[in-house]
């Protein structure tokens, strides 16, 4: 390393060559930590960042992305004196050197706690908001990776958020996600993500509702729909996942504002093609549809006339989290009342539940049971059926667990009442 830093200094053809060598070099851990501790070598990189020849320029960044790769956060803190110059090159000359320092910042974000407090009062987040309006797709992605990162450090929600929702950063990141599938599909994941972790970390999200944050992920849910069946680009699952949060998230804090049956059948085409190849949409379509039906009777009857029921019930055996889940939106549809339970009872629910109950599984069993609770409820002969099908000794081997007793015990009363009682 020593020898290298001496070429660095040499003539402009050795100095070229010895910082190759040295990017190169730069790509082990341990040569990284020697590197950061040598006297002036960091000044040497600096001023070699900061020349005005593009090529060693250029030299230069590729050295100090090495650097930022470091899991070591003394190496992400000797980089301190750079953040500065690398936040003035993000308006750079060629977009290669341009994504260079975004992805070095993004790095350095992610190790060092230091960095992060240094970059807020030096302007990284308008230096961002400028630089999310560039055309290129590749400086897009930059910028989606260092806001990601930002977004998800500790101290965020009080301290990042609120300056990224007061700056015009809101508003591109919900039009490059939407136009992930004309435009550039890394950035709209990237964005995605960063949408999703201002919503999941931030207690009211009124900018992004003032933007029409719901409309606009549920037309692009419908559009992602509607290209499965044919051409879906690859890595579609990694947009169709967090855009899936989003919305979730927003309805949760918010009601239900959408009343769009197409929005259902887009769930479900999404559950049908993802099903095999990338399981774990599941549980996220679940945890939406069950946001959509939770208070709203409108999607409870749609999902019931548009008879997707039988395609809901075919989830049970995906997996402990999809079951619960499952067994949480049948319990939102009986909750509506006699003629969702009549609907219900059509299809073949109770025979299904009877082995839910046998499990081991103490979440989904309890979730069986509130979905019983409200069969037996509004339709007491569901409890005589489920009776004859072997339900009394189901519920009997409950009556011993103690966060389940009580409700089981009050199951056996009810199937046991006569009916019309």
């Amino acid at each position: 390393v020593l020898e290298l830093l001496r070429g660095v200094h040499r003539g402009s053809e050795d100095r070229k060559g010895s910082l190759s060598r040295l990017r190169w070099a730069l790509q082990n851990e341990e040569t990284q930590q020697k590197f950061v501790r040598l006297d002036g070598s960091m000044r040497t990189l600096t001023g070699l960042f900061t020349s005005s020849l593009a090529d060693m320029q250029l030299e230069a960044a590729r050295c100090l992305h090495e650097l930022s790769h470091s899991s070591d956060p003394t190496v992400a803190e000797a980089c301190l004196p750079v953040t500065s110059y690398l936040l003035t090159y993000l308006s750079g000359h060629s977009v290669e050197f341009t994504e260079l320092c975004l992805y070095t910042l993004g790095n350095l974000v992610v190790e060092s706690e230091a960095v992060r407090k240094q970059l807020l009062p030096q302007g990284i987040i308008p230096v961002l908001a400028s630089c999310i309006q560039s055309p290129h797709e590749a400086v897009l992605e930059g910028v989606g990776y260092v806001l990601s990162q930002l977004l998800q450090a500790k101290e965020s929600p009080m301290e990042i958020i609120p300056l990224v929702l007061d700056s015009v950063l809101p508003q591109h990141m919900l039009r490059l996600v939407c136009s992930g599938l004309k435009a550039g599909m890394g950035a709209a994941v990237e964005f995605a993500w960063c949408l999703h972790y201002i919503i999941c970390r931030h207690k009211s999200n009124t900018v992004l509702l003032a933007l029409g944050a719901v409309p606009a992920l549920t037309s692009l849910l419908l559009d992602l729909a509607s290209e499965i069946p044919q051409d879906a680009p690859e890595g579609l699952e990694l947009l169709v996942c967090p855009v899936l949060r989003c919305l979730s998230n927003l309805l949760a804090e918010t009601g239900c504002p959408v009343q769009d049956e197409r929005l259902l059948i887009a769930l479900f085409l999404i559950l049908q093609c993802f099903l095999q190849q990338h399981p774990f949409l599941v549980q996220e379509c679940l945890w939406l549809l069950n946001n959509l039906t939770a208070d709203d009777p409108f999607f409870c009857s749609a999902l019931l006339s548009l008879d997707l029921l039988p395609a809901l019930l075919q989830l049970l055996p995906c997996s402990q989290m999809a079951r619960v889940l499952v067994l949480t939106v049948l319990c939102n549809i009986a909750e509506k009342g006699l003629f969702q339970c009549q609907q219900l009872l059509h299809q073949p629910v109770l025979p299904l539940l009877l082995p839910i109950l046998t499990l081991p599984d103490s979440e989904a069993v309890g979730q069986c049971l509130e979905l019983l609770h409200l069969l037996f409820l509004h339709c007491p002969e569901a409890a005589a059926d489920f009776t004859r099908q072997g339900g009394q000794q189901a519920l009997e081997q409950h009556q011993s667990t103690p966060e389940l007793q009580e409700r089981a015990q009050a199951l056996l009363d009810m199937a046991r009442q006569p009916l019309g009682a």
